[in-house]
């Protein structure tokens, strides 16, 4: 093998230990969080008797001032209307659950419906969104709780059938807190709030990569001299 050819494999080897430490110190600080999608078996009660329908939903969180947006998806329609409901015509709303370190509920809401609903036909609700602010400080879940679906004068009233486990657990703190610091989840983009050694780890963990890849640096520019004499 030329000195070259060394040269080149072990710069890359440099490079590619420096990337892996970086990487690797990232993941063992990032504060827990775990997102899912859990099938909901609404019960509904109508103007015109009971329906039911099963819909995935999915919680997301974002930051929000001191708290966070809570965004509440539906993949599929529930329950259904007898006659076709004209665009604007059904507003939703729902409420999500808190349990875990803290307790309470989030109501959520969203736009009425941008397109017709034909008769008959399971009704596709929209993102729903709230505000949450943490009371308390630790692991909190978010699970979907009743949904309501107001239409033509009339409320619809869909409760979870089949005690659905939660969408969303974060890792929060409380609003007011002596400390504040983010950092990433996986919830959909959400930041979580850090506090005491994760925060000296992060910033060890990123000390440490810009060292080595410094190191890197060096070797490369130790390389590139050694030749040219």
């Amino acid at each position: 093998m030329s000195y070259s050819t060394r040269g080149t494999t072990a710069r890359v080897a440099a490079l590619t230990t420096a990337t892996v430490l970086v990487a690797g110190a990232a993941l063992a600080v990032a504060p827990g969080a775990y997102a899912a999608t859990v099938d909901v078996d609404y019960r509904c009660q109508t103007p015109i008797g009971p329906k039911s329908g099963v819909s995935p939903i999915g919680i997301k969180a974002a930051p929000d001032g001191s708290g966070y947006r809570l965004t509440m998806s539906f993949e599929k329609g529930v329950s259904s209307s007898p006659i076709e409901l004209g665009k604007g015509a059904m507003n939703p709303s729902a409420v999500v659950k808190v349990g875990g370190a803290d307790s309470g509920t989030v109501n959520v809401s969203g736009p009425p419906n941008d397109q017709p609903v034909p008769a008959n036909t399971p009704i596709k609700i929209s993102d729903l969104s709230g505000t949450y602010t943490p009371k308390a400080t630790g692991k909190v879940t978010f699970t979907a709780g009743v949904l309501t679906i107001k239409a033509l004068g009339t409320t619809t009233t869909c409760t979870p059938g089949n005690d659905p486990g939660p969408s969303l657990t974060l890792d929060v703190t409380a609003a007011g807190g002596s400390t504040g610091s983010t950092g990433s989840t996986t919830g959909g983009g959400a930041e979580l709030p850090r506090t005491g050694p994760a925060d000296d780890a992060v910033a060890l963990g990123t000390l440490g990569g810009t060292v080595l890849l410094l190191g890197a640096g060096g070797v490369l520019w130790l390389g590139r001299r050694t030749r040219t004499r």
